[in-house]
């Protein structure tokens, strides 16, 4: 058992000590090879940082600079962007899988978890939407640090705190709203055309609530895990000095030098 424990806290600590990008969300991060996103769209974002780049290469008087054309229904757009909004919390989320996990650690019992969860997806629909349709344009320099205070924040809440309190719910949503901006970084700037815009957006959203809810549905496999080696133990009561603790002390961890990297230590 203290084996076991002792590996799966090794792994978790190697897990976040890996570099990571300071900013989570960088405006292209799906044009590369596996990428996922459309060759068509990766093929004008690399025509317009060129006319950027060098104004002669620019294209007038043919309309191409607002045209990007996809052999695909709005629908068959609405299921590509699953997959790319899926991407973006697995794998490439993972301060997004951290927060998400800070949840679901806050919570022993199913009604309060999915208050927390139905408050923040609710939140992060609405800026995302807003952030990408154009609405508010909030600079990534500030929200980046915010996204990772609030896992910092909600990580100390478990530790700090034996229930769930009352406020959570709300927190949640608040945080939400926050990490709906950080997700519209990955969406908001590739300048889609009206046609596909909104089925892709759509489609983004639902592909991040189906990588929320299979990151909540592994931790439950592993929690359950636990519960079960405790009980085996004789050591039931254990569970949130066991997982809850270390877990959110690693988390917070990560959340707080994420924090400091992304709002000091940027060039």
């Amino acid at each position: 058992m203290r084996r076991l424990l002792a590996a799966l806290a090794c792994l978790s600590a190697a897990f976040l000590l890996v570099p990571q990008p300071a900013f989570a969300h960088p405006e292209d991060e799906f044009c590369t090879p596996g990428g996922g996103m459309d060759p068509a769209l990766c093929q004008e974002l690399a025509r317009l940082d060129n006319a950027k780049a060098d104004p002669s290469e620019r294209t007038t008087g043919t309309g191409l600079e607002d045209t990007v054309n996809l052999d695909r229904s709005a629908f068959e757009t609405a299921v590509f962007y699953v997959s790319i909004g899926f991407q973006h919390i697995l794998p490439k989320g993972l301060d997004h899988i951290l927060f998400v996990l800070a949840l679901f650690l806050a919570s022993t019992r199913l009604k309060p978890l999915l208050l927390q969860i139905s408050a923040f997806t609710v939140a992060h629909t609405v800026t995302l939407g807003l952030t990408a349709a154009g609405f508010i344009a909030p600079p990534a320099s500030i929200v980046e640090p915010l996204i990772a205070l609030t896992i910092a924040w909600a990580a100390l809440e478990n530790i700090l705190f034996k229930e769930m309190q009352a406020w959570r719910p709300l927190l949640a949503f608040g945080f939400g709203l926050v990490h709906g901006m950080g997700f519209a970084g990955a969406f908001g700037d590739l300048g889609l055309p009206q046609a596909i815009f909104w089925p892709a957006l759509i489609g983004f959203n639902v592909g991040v609530e189906v990588g929320q809810l299979t990151v909540i549905g592994m931790a439950f496999a592993v929690s359950l895990l636990v519960r079960m080696l405790l009980a085996r133990a004789g050591r039931s009561n254990q569970y949130r000095h066991v997982l809850v603790w270390p877990v959110s002390a690693l988390i917070g961890a990560a959340g707080f030098w994420w924090a400091i990297e992304r709002a000091f230590l940027q060039g």
